[in-house]
């Protein structure tokens, strides 16, 4: 009820009024051809509505003046896409011939009320009605005075009435196909995973130079030798211009321009990250075995970034302390573990949120694989299993 009346004071009231006396003209114009025929142009639109454009040009003209707030929106109750099946070619078939029935009620009513409002008026007045008139009783002029507003308030009723109307015929034939929010929602799943992936990217990119950076400073600072001192500051640099390159790389997908400035680093890089976590101060025992530089990519990008996020941990939450690596080619997988001393202290499992281990997870999960952590053996023990059969 507060909608109705308010309609008169909202400018949406209008615009669909506008929608749907636009049809009218065509039936105008084909009068003004032929007025023995007064149905053909039901006959002359349905064509239109199989040709694909149609249903993009009939959606625009309902967003722009039936929704005209949702434009913009993420998703739209209409849709501007063309027509790619033949039940949206017939839903928009049927929606122009429903918009021409309705357009000619509509007019009608924007006709003749006013006329109605307009011989009410002149009867009230006591001034003779002149040519045809449209009452079907002429009352007298007391009562003629009084009913004078009461067609125009039937008309703002009645557009108001048939623009909700015409706005929910056009959400149910205008509006997305099942195969269309299919493709949406598969297209905002592969944004999802993009973001997750370049979120992961920058964790174990950007989490692995400030945590090898902390470690050489607080080594350094310690040390008070200005040859240890020269070193930690070689490989803090060596390390940030790394993780720079990788976040130039990152930010280039976002970008989306210009080409990449490397590749994503493989199992082929690991000895620059191990040099890295033994410049740290770790003593890093590595066994990397059989030919790791036939891996296939997506298997030796994730298990780099696996290795990069479980010498992080040992770092960040052990300091400098032994560290066992391994990594090996088994039958149709490839086998890697990290093992170290355990911490002083309760076990974090991944530290802090736990982010780190469950990006390991995922990124083993997404290539059908498997990575757990815990405790073993009196050490904590990352392993991860990728099948090669990606």
């Amino acid at each position: 009820m507060h909608r109705l009346i308010t309609a008169p004071f909202r400018p949406l009231t209008y615009t669909r009024w506008l929608h749907l006396c636009v049809p009218v003209l065509l039936v105008a114009v084909w009068l003004f051809i032929d007025d023995e025929i007064p149905w053909a142009p039901a006959l002359i639109i349905a064509p239109f509505g199989l040709i694909p454009w149609m249903r993009t040009a009939e959606g625009l003209q309902a967003q722009f003046l039936l929704t005209p707030y949702d434009r913009g929106a993420e998703e739209s109750a209409i849709s501007t896409v063309a027509s790619k099946r033949w039940g949206d070619r017939w839903r928009t078939v049927l929606w122009l011939e429903i918009r021409l029935g309705l357009s000619f009620a509509a007019m009608l009513a924007t006709v003749w009320l006013p006329a109605f409002t307009v011989e009410l008026l002149t009867t009230a007045f006591g001034c003779p009605i002149r040519g045809d008139v449209m009452l079907p009783v002429v009352p007298p002029p007391w009562l003629a005075a009084v009913l004078t507003p009461l067609p125009l308030v039937v008309l703002l009723v009645t557009v108001f009435l048939m623009g909700e109307l015409i706005t929910s015929i056009a959400t149910r034939l205008l509006g997305p196909s099942a195969a269309e929010r299919l493709s949406v929602l598969e297209e905002r799943t592969e944004q999802l995973l993009e973001r997750t992936r370049i979120a992961r990217e920058l964790h174990d990119t950007i989490g692995h130079a400030l945590t090898v950076a902390v470690v050489q400073a607080g080594a350094a600072r310690a040390a008070g030798d200005p040859a240890f001192t020269e070193r930690a500051l070689s490989a803090i640099e060596e390390t940030g211009r790394t993780a720079l390159e990788d976040l130039d790389r990152v930010l280039s997908v976002l970008r989306d321009s210009g080409p990449r400035p490397s590749q994503r680093p493989t199992l082929a890089d690991a000895d620059r990250l191990l040099d890295s976590t033994r410049a740290s101060g770790a003593e890093v025992h590595a066994r990397l075995n059989g030919p790791l530089e036939t891996l296939p990519g997506p298997v030796t990008r994730e298990a780099y970034r696996i290795l990069q996020e479980a010498l992080t941990n040992v770092l960040r939450h052990c300091g400098p302390v032994p560290v066992e690596v391994r990594v090996e080619m088994k039958g149709m997988q490839l086998e890697l573990e990290v093992s170290n001393p355990l911490p002083e202290g309760p076990v974090s499992p991944g530290g802090g949120s736990g982010s780190g281990l469950r990006g390991m997870q995922e990124r083993a999960a997404l290539l059908g694989g498997s990575a757990e952590s815990g405790p073993h053996k009196g050490r904590w023990l990352v392993r991860a299993r990728l099948p090669l059969s990606t």
